[in-house]
């Protein structure tokens, strides 16, 4: 089942307040999601976008044509279907105005807790001609493109964030403009004298990998493993920049439903529990069920958590011993051994 946003985006078509673009034209939907049904009349092309692994393949599956970051430009049209970030939602309004031809038609939608409101008044103040329409608990709005974008491409697009002037980071990945006190934390207990093959799982932008990196100067390489394509890219950037001189592999991987191709003496991470908008402690139990199929015997995990999450019963079903190494105010690291 498609979240509302989705039908929000699609309203004003099905309603026949915005003409559908028909089979000679191209759009380009930023932030697509599977589960839309196309209102009758709209025949035209569309080159889905969505850096997320797991909704990329549900998109796959779909059969739409989807690829990971924006490819082309001169569309005739461009769909913005928001998220729960403000930076990636404004990015996504400066793909779409760098990608589309002058006249082409831009909608954007998005729920309440996507503050689709506070977005519309933002670009409304651009005035551009347009409108909105509510529905589903939501909001679509749209205008045309004028031909002079530059202004608002620069006021709307995301600047990388530079971390504690090591890292490099932008608007929509986990915490982007900080270290995020969790994996500090676990930073601070990381062996010193590994000389296998370790991974991070979840590796959002790289800080534990460069920090397993730093503790571990025996370390033989590190695969990095995560499920937003933009984050990765910038893992790759961190790890040349603080960390060449350790073999590293990148996989944009979903590690609740694809496994790992080879086995590894250590596994660190610092597991998301939120899918989309909604708390999920079971997307941090699935990730650790994947780690203790991808250790080798003997292997060890390490990964800290929100004191609150009780992810001491996963470990105990699914390795020979588990434990916790130290905990703070807000924070715990837990181990365990294959």
């Amino acid at each position: 089942m498609s979240r509302d946003a989705l039908k929000t985006l699609f309203h004003p078509f099905e309603t026949g307040v915005i003409d559908p673009p028909g089979e000679d034209e191209r759009v380009l939907f930023l932030g697509a999601e599977a589960g839309y049904r196309l209102p009758q009349g709209f025949s035209a092309s569309i080159a889905a976008v969505q850096p997320l692994r797991p909704l990329y393949r549900a998109l796959e599956a779909a059969r739409a044509d989807v690829t990971p970051l924006a490819e082309g430009d001169e569309y005739d049209a461009a769909l913005v279907l928001c998220g729960k970030h403000k930076g990636e939602n404004e990015d996504r309004i400066a793909e779409a105005l760098k990608r589309t031809r002058a006249g082409a038609l831009i909608v954007i939608a998005g729920g309440k807790e996507d503050g689709i409101q506070s977005l519309r008044k933002r670009i409304g103040k651009f005035g551009w001609d347009g409108d909105s329409l509510p529905k589903y608990h939501g909001v679509a709005f749209w205008f045309t493109r004028p031909e002079d974008v530059s202004d608002a491409m620069s006021q709307l697009a995301k600047v990388p964030v530079r971390v504690d002037g090591l890292f490099e980071a932008t608007p929509g990945m986990f915490s982007h403009d900080r270290v995020d006190a969790g994996s500090e934390l676990l930073a601070s207990r990381l062996p010193k004298d590994l000389t296998g093959h370790a991974a991070d799982f979840g590796a959002g932008w790289g800080y534990l990998s460069v920090m397993l990196a730093h503790a571990s100067r025996g370390l033989k390489g590190i695969d990095l493993f995560e499920a937003d394509y933009e984050a990765l890219e910038a893992a790759r950037v961190n790890m040349m920049a603080n960390a060449p001189s350790i073999p590293a592999r990148f996989y944009w991987h979903d590690l609740t439903t694809e496994e790992t191709r080879d086995k590894y003496d250590l596994i660190v991470m610092n597991p998301p529990f939120h899918e989309g908008h909604a708390a999920e402690p079971s997307l941090g139990a699935a990730i650790i069920k994947s780690a203790a199929k991808a250790l080798k015997h003997g292997g060890k995990l390490m990964l800290v958590a929100n004191r609150g999450l009780a992810y001491e019963q996963v470990l105990a079903e699914n390795f020979k011993e588990s434990g916790e190494t130290c905990r703070n105010a807000r924070f715990k690291v837990l181990w365990a051994k294959r």
